[in-house]
């Protein structure tokens, strides 16, 4: 049956394509709360409602001119049903007051609000009068109809917008051909839900304003910002129409959808900087093929973290402007000084693009707020900046000089690495032994005793990519605030130990105090030492004095048989192959 009990007289049918679940609906009208007793006596003159349920919402009501879907069940007075919609599985469409439906129909369904039930009493001539419905409706007959109104709309209706949540700042919205995602719940009128974004655990991700929604969402996405929720009601005419959509969607529906926006961007966006936080001193900005050091944070627009350099405790270290970083974060970081921070946002084509890449979303902005720590250049060498030289400034540190300084050791951004102040003792080497990293070798020289001196060390002429652990950072650019206390002049390169006066023609004969043609260790040892502390010769300072002497007894001991004889004894000049301890 087509829905008799709608139709006018003169038997107007219409074709109902929309196919709601008739289950849900049926649970719908079989909890509906029971009609009220008590009413006072129908004189059976005109049509009678009884509103057995009114929803506590009701936004709109129907007019005359409405388009409605509703269900419904038919019945004579003594309960016989004669047509009922949930049995056709689909509700009963119709214009209200344009003579689509039997005359006390038109008059029950004005003011009815979505969910509301009425129970509604027509006398015979409101309905079919004396002729009835053959085989269906016998003539005279008062029908009763049981209604739950599921949907209304008007041809005039447009698209409507509640917004529920929006950010203090919104800095953007939504504008036609614009890249947006969002998660929506979409409903019916009457509360029914058909899908969720939620429950897929994806965000719907679309372009504005170009066809690839339906015309409703398009008009009601424009003007959006990141972080707005919004609820947007769509008449059928600019949603799916009288088609509906095939599946979970009937025709002639109205749609409630309920949207949080996360992100959006336009595929013409470049990167963008906010919130710069430069030092007031920056003698110097990143450049491409620089290797820079940096903290994060990286969350999306919403604010969700995906990523943070602060959660590992070690900086992202990365060249710059050589691809080895997202392209829009390779732009960005040039140009920057050293303890700035900045607010970075790459649209995802400069990002990570459609595929995103593990927490991050296909499509995603991203947003970083970054503080840089420091950088270099490989081709960069030590800086020296000299703070203080005395008036008497003429003997000049070198290599082989023994030296005692004071140093305070910190990281560009002054992190404090390490300070012989604190111990309260000087740092002693030698320079150019390798006591110290080369930048620090090379800051040292040429300086003089009270000088003080700032000496910055790139990475590779200090602790390299691996650093110290626990101590510096890898690839950390060092900074040694420097004062030299102490010089000890060093021997000429090559020598550990060297004459003040001229050398004894009879030198073996001399170390050689008991005359036997061997010198052992011990009588090697006791001779150096008396000419050192006679002031005759000097051994190289800044080193173990016996190992020294051990050392020169060695290269003397030819053959190792741990004694020197007259043979095997020379001095410097008259060894044939270079050696470093001999006398």
């Amino acid at each position: 049956m087509a829905g008799l009990g709608m139709l006018p007289r003169r038997w107007r049918h219409r074709c109902c394509s929309l196919l709601l679940p008739a289950l849900l609906v049926s649970w719908v009208a079989c909890q509906a709360p029971p009609v009220p007793a008590g009413e006072q006596p129908w004189d059976g003159q005109d049509v009678h409602i009884e509103r057995s349920f009114v929803p506590e919402q009701c936004a709109r009501t129907v007019r005359s001119g409405d388009f409605v879907r509703y269900h419904y069940h038919g019945t004579f007075p003594d309960g016989s049903k004669f047509d009922s919609s949930y049995d056709r599985g689909s509700t009963f469409n119709a214009f209200v007051g344009k003579g689509q439906l039997i005359a006390g129909m038109d008059k029950a369904l004005v003011g009815m609000c979505v969910n509301e039930r009425r129970f509604v009493k027509i006398p015979p001539k409101l309905a079919y009068g004396s002729e009835g419905v053959s085989g269906v409706i016998p003539p005279n007959a008062v029908l009763h109809f049981d209604v739950l109104l599921i949907d209304l709309w008007n041809s005039e209706d447009e698209v409507q917008i509640q917004t529920y949540l929006k950010p203090e700042k919104c800095t953007r919205t939504i504008q036609v051909s614009d890249f947006v995602r969002y998660h929506y719940n979409g409903t019916f009128l009457d509360g029914t839900l058909f899908d969720s974004s939620h429950n897929r655990m994806k965000t719907y991700d679309t372009y504005v304003g170009i066809g690839w929604l339906i015309p409703g969402m398009d008009k009601g996405l424009l003007g959006m910002c990141v972080g707005e929720k919004r609820i947007i009601t769509i008449p059928p005419y600019l949603a799916y129409g009288e088609e509906g959509d095939g599946k979970e969607i009937p025709g002639q529906a109205s749609l409630v959808f309920d949207v949080a926006l996360l992100d959006l961007h336009n595929p013409k966006d470049g990167i963008t900087i906010e919130n710069q936080q430069v030092p007031e001193s920056c003698e110097r900005k990143s450049q491409t093929g620089d290797f820079l050091r940096y903290h994060y944070n990286g969350t999306l627009l919403d604010g969700t973290l995906f990523d943070s350099s602060y959660s590992r405790n070690h900086t992202y270290d990365t060249y710059i402007g050589k691809g080895y970083v997202i392209a829009g974060m390779d732009e960005a970081l040039l140009g920057v000084c050293i303890g700035e921070k900045r607010r970075i946002i790459i649209p995802p084509h400069l990002g990570y693009g459609e595929e995103g890449r593990g927490k991050i979303p296909g499509s995603a902005v991203l947003v970083f707020d970054i503080h840089v720590i420091d950088f270099h250049n490989p081709l960069d060498s030590v800086n020296i900046t000299t703070h203080y030289k005395p008036s008497n400034c003429t003997v000049l540190s070198k290599k082989g000089d023994y030296l005692k300084y004071h140093y305070n050791a910190s990281l560009l951004d002054g992190t404090l690495l390490d300070s012989t102040i604190s111990l309260g003792k000087t740092y002693n080497i030698v320079l150019g032994s390798g006591q110290v990293v080369l930048g620090m070798d090379m800051g040292l020289r040429d300086m003089c005793v009270g000088e003080k001196r700032t000496v910055v060390i790139p990475p590779h002429l200090g602790y390299g990519e691996a650093g110290v652990e626990g101590e510096v950072p890898g690839s950390a650019v060092l900074v040694f605030d420097i004062e030299l206390l102490e010089l000890v002049s060093g021997l000429p390169d090559g020598y550990m130990f060297v004459w003040h006066g001229d050398v004894s023609s009879n030198l073996f004969e001399e170390i050689d105090k008991d005359n036997n043609g061997e010198v052992f260790l011990e009588e090697f040892s006791e001779y150096i030492q008396a000419q050192v502390d006679s002031g005759k010769g000097k051994l190289a300072p800044g080193f173990d004095s016996a190992k020294i002497v051990k050392n020169m007894f060695t290269n003397q001991d030819r053959n190792g048989d741990g004694k020197i004889t007259a043979e095997e004894f020379k001095l410097k000049d008259q060894e044939t192959t270079e050696g470093h301890d001999e006398l």
